[in-house]
């Protein structure tokens, strides 16, 4: 069965508080060199989000706006991207504070269920947030995701492939950008029968 290509929508998390971090500047980037099928939006912030309480969340009170904001944006998107850095070799708890929200059951149930993610991550440090994505890793597989196994891009020393003033990655690095999109591209094309490519059969026996 052969299925109409149509653009596919991404919206991406950027893991830190940080307006200039460099995990946001790797998001825009991605935005700018997107496949030509791919709409990648940048998720202005998780700030507005609270800690998880389940008196909180009990009882509605104000202060959920955030965390209604973006589940709706999640279920708007095909899939997610999400770019981590690293504390301490773990993940932010501001992420994993994001994601045990989302995971709780809104009208349309957990938000990562069957959704496909890809993640990544830069930061100052030698190891390219290899600890915190393995852990972002493992709590997306708890929830329901259907993360990208391959390619891992793990940014190092995220000062000497970011221009700040610029907004800009060196050569190299854009190089492997490029490359990872356009695996996510293949691998939401993969689980989402709406945007497959019309010369991509269905997934799964005939």
């Amino acid at each position: 069965m052969a299925y109409p290509a149509t653009s596919i929508h991404v919206l991406a998390v950027a893991g830190s508080l940080r307006r200039d971090s460099y995990n946001r500047q790797l998001l825009n980037a991605a935005a700018q060199m997107a496949p030509p099928q791919m709409i990648l939006k940048v998720h202005d912030t998780i700030a507005d989000i609270p800690m998880f309480d389940e008196d909180l969340e009990a009882t509605g009170e104000r202060g959920l706006g955030g965390v209604a904001r973006l589940r709706e944006a999640i279920a708007a998107a095909d899939a997610i991207l999400i770019a981590t850095p690293e504390y301490n070799q773990s993940l932010p708890g501001v992420l994993k504070n994001t994601i045990d929200w989302l995971s709780r059951s809104g009208a349309a149930g957990p938000a990562f269920a069957g959704k496909p993610v890809a993640i990544t991550g830069a930061t100052v440090g030698p190891w390219g947030t290899r600890l915190a994505q393995a852990q972002l890793r493992h709590a997306l597989t708890a929830v329901g995701a259907l993360t990208m196994p391959t390619p891992q891009l793990f940014i190092a020393d995220a000062p000497r492939s970011f221009d700040v003033r610029q907004g800009t990655l060196d050569g190299s690095m854009e190089l492997r950008l490029s490359n990872f999109l356009l695996a996510f591209e293949k691998w939401i094309r993969r689980l989402h029968p709406a945007v497959r490519t019309p010369d991509q059969p269905e997934a799964g026996p005939r």
